[in-house]
């Protein structure tokens, strides 16, 4: 019995050692992964970029590997090493940004590469995976949750629950990968663009006339830039709590509520005036300009414009 207990131990040490020692990989091109290392062998399918892979044996130019063909299927098989990156591949962090940023181009594109936005979304991730102290990984680690958040929210924003005033009341964008971001790489500029994207998921969905959401979000946008001054989004966020606020002056009018209006209208010349002062040259400055204007020619921001 002693023996056998000896042997279990042994054993499960052996498989927790082999998991310590896997190499892990990706491949930056499309691999085809056969059943032996014979290209006229059985093909068992094709690995995406940026799939995670796992190198079991090597046999000259061919490598035996553990690799994920989907979140689901898991396949064993053999592949061509040609296109492989992995910890050891020299510049490899900066191969698999710039193949990252290269399928990110062609998401953007009218005829780009199918399927390319998730691609990009992959091999972003498998640079913070395979090269974490690399210069470029928390950037990399930030695009990749970025990319998956813009898909998220075509998604959520598609659903009849997007219109309802209260967020609660809609499913919201995943916050895994931004708050690992945030985890990871605390006071950085990437954080900072993470935590402002989690304000996504606090706005309301159609404010429906009502003060209440412009109030709120005002106040959010408004704290995020006095928390966050360093963030590259800074100048965006004072512009979203200056057009709330402006808003809110022919909202208050509709309740009845000419001294918050008044209040409103300074709130938001305040807002405006800062943005253009300290971000003149940036897109954001230039709306605020325009911002600032319509509330000067009392030009209503929010509802119908014309007379």
């Amino acid at each position: 019995m002693k023996t056998k207990v000896v042997c279990f131990v042994l054993l499960s040490f052996a498989g927790v050692l082999s998991q310590a020692q896997a190499r892990y990989a990706t491949t930056l091109r499309v691999a085809s992964i056969y059943v032996t290392p014979d290209t006229s062998s059985a093909k068992l399918g094709d690995v995406d970029r940026g799939r995670e892979i796992i190198l079991l044996e090597t046999s000259r130019e061919w490598l035996k590997v553990e690799a994920n063909l989907t979140e689901e299927r898991t396949v064993t098989g053999w592949i061509t090493e040609k296109g492989v990156v992995q910890p050891s591949t020299p510049n490899g962090d900066r191969i698999l940004f710039g193949e990252a940023v290269d399928s990110e181009d062609q998401a953007s594109r009218r005829h780009g590469r199918y399927g390319a936005a998730q691609d990009a979304m992959r091999l972003y991730h498998q640079v913070y995976d395979l090269f974490p102290t690399s210069p470029v990984a928390g950037e990399a680690l930030y695009r990749s949750a970025d990319i998956r958040w813009q898909l998220d929210k075509v998604d959520v924003m598609s659903r009849p629950s997007a219109k309802e005033r209260d967020p609660y009341l809609r499913e919201g964008m995943d916050e895994e990968g931004m708050k690992l971001v945030m985890k990871k790489f605390p006071g950085t500029k990437w954080a900072d663009l993470a935590v402002f994207h989690l304000i996504d998921n606090k706005l309301c969905g159609d404010w429906q006339g009502t003060s209440k959401c412009p109030e709120k979000e005002s106040e959010i946008y408004e704290k995020y830039a006095m928390e966050h001054s360093q963030s590259p989004a800074v100048a965006e966020a004072l512009y979203d709590a200056a057009y709330r606020q402006a808003a809110l002056i022919e909202i208050y009018k509709t309740e009845d509520q000419a001294k918050k209006s008044e209040a409103a209208k300074a709130k938001a010349i305040s807002l405006g005036q800062k943005v253009t002062t300290q971000f003149p040259e940036s897109d954001w400055g230039a709306r605020a300009q325009r911002l600032l204007y319509m509330i000067d020619q009392n030009i209503p921001a929010y509802g119908n414009s014309q007379e």
